[in-house]
């Protein structure tokens, strides 16, 4: 008899961005508290495919030392180790300086100019770890896919039109970083599609609202590309057309920025995507979505509109997402955040019982369990 195929995927803003070029692997290689507390978050949940957001690299994704130490250095270090043979780093915009100022003034400077917001290349970036085999080569990715392409783009504007110029409009990516689809081989031969992205925050904006637009669509981005109607104006950095096949497996994952009830950007975006039969309704709004004990440890001090068993980022709010296609079969799932009177507690609270992002992350890991 075959005994069912469980298989954990899990996002984790890791918050190991730094703020200068190389700070990070000096760091790792140093052996500094953060990234021992984030393996240990890791090796405990274990998830078999986990996107790692704000992971700083060099940018191009061609060096991937750093990776590999964290992976045998810590991951796999001691009783609870886990192995990661598999491990991409992804390829982004953060700190890509434009060729011209993006607000308007008379030269361009990081962070602000960049094609996405960063000091240097590959600040906030991210990269994929799992115990099955990664399709790289049936990858697609985005990145370099036009904001001004996208049909009806939600484009910033003043009260004189556009807030971006067209020469801006000419060169800058919709994505912040970038958004991949990279498929996963499962043990039992059927392949699923991790589709990964980290949209810009909606912080740090005047009166048009660049970056909540910015999350808005590329928000909008992945939900095109899991609608064959809507996605077939999409091309990829390949040059090939079109939206994810239908009924195909997928995930859609990362730290999204987006909270369908309190933030400052535009909720519509993800309470529409959340709510779409596409996905497995059970994860995204039902009895299936990921929940913690934690966040109640903010409620006294918060006047949020939604419940903390969902929160997964320290300001209370729900941010980051593990969203399965209808077509798979939910399980479990849950948020790693316990109580300040629980077990692992160090690796969040602090002594005055308040969350401690240097002592791992603002954000909490996010996981689904799928049986196939």
């Amino acid at each position: 008899m075959t005994l069912p195929l469980t298989i954990r995927v899990a996002t984790f803003n890791i918050a190991l961005d730094r703020p200068q070029a190389g700070q990070l692997a000096a760091e790792l290689a140093a052996g500094h508290r953060q990234p021992q507390h984030i393996a240990r978050i890791l090796q405990h949940v274990r998830p078999d495919i986990v996107l790692l957001n704000e992971f700083d690299h060099t940018g191009d994704a061609l060096d991937d030392n750093h990776l590999q130490l964290f992976c045998r250095d810590y991951l796999a270090k001691g009783e609870q180790g886990i192995d990661y043979p598999y491990r991409y780093l992804v390829p982004t915009n953060t700190g890509i300086l434009a060729p011209l100022s993006l607000s308007g003034k008379e030269s361009p400077h990081l962070p602000g100019d960049g094609l996405g917001f960063g000091a240097f290349h590959g600040q906030y970036a991210f990269a994929i770890l799992s115990r099955c085999p990664l399709l790289l080569e049936q990858a697609r990715s985005f990145r370099h896919f036009l904001w001004r392409d996208m049909p009806n783009a939600r484009l910033p504007q003043t009260a004189q039109g556009n807030y971006y110029c067209n020469e801006v409009l000419n060169i800058l990516p919709l994505s912040s970083k970038n958004h991949l689809d990279l498929p996963v081989l499962l043990p039992n031969g059927r392949v699923l599609h991790l589709l990964a992205c980290h949209p810009a925050p909606p912080i740090d904006e005047g009166p048009e609202r660049r970056n909540s637009c910015r999350n808005y669509d590329e928000l909008r981005l992945w939900h095109d590309y899991v609608r064959p109607k809507h996605g077939h104006y999409l091309i990829d950095d390949n040059g090939v057309q079109g939206g994810l096949k239908p009924q195909a497996d997928f995930i859609i994952l990362g730290d999204l920025n987006a909270d369908p009830q309190d933030g400052d950007g535009f909720r519509e975006g993800i309470q529409g995507l959340l709510a779409d039969p596409v996905l497995n309704r059970q994860v995204s709004m039902g009895r299936l979505r990921p929940v913690s004990r934690g966040g109640f440890g903010l409620k006294p001090r918060s006047t949020r509109l939604g419940s903390p068993k969902y929160w997964t980022h320290m300001q209370g709010l729900r941010l980051d997402y593990v969203l399965p296609s209808a077509n798979l079969t939910a399980v479990a799932s849950g948020v790693y955040w316990p109580a300040r009177n629980k077990a692992n507690a160090e690796l969040f609270w602090n002594k005055r019982g308040w969350p401690d992002r240097k002592a791992s992350s603002d954000h909490r890991l996010v996981w689904v369990d799928l049986a196939f």
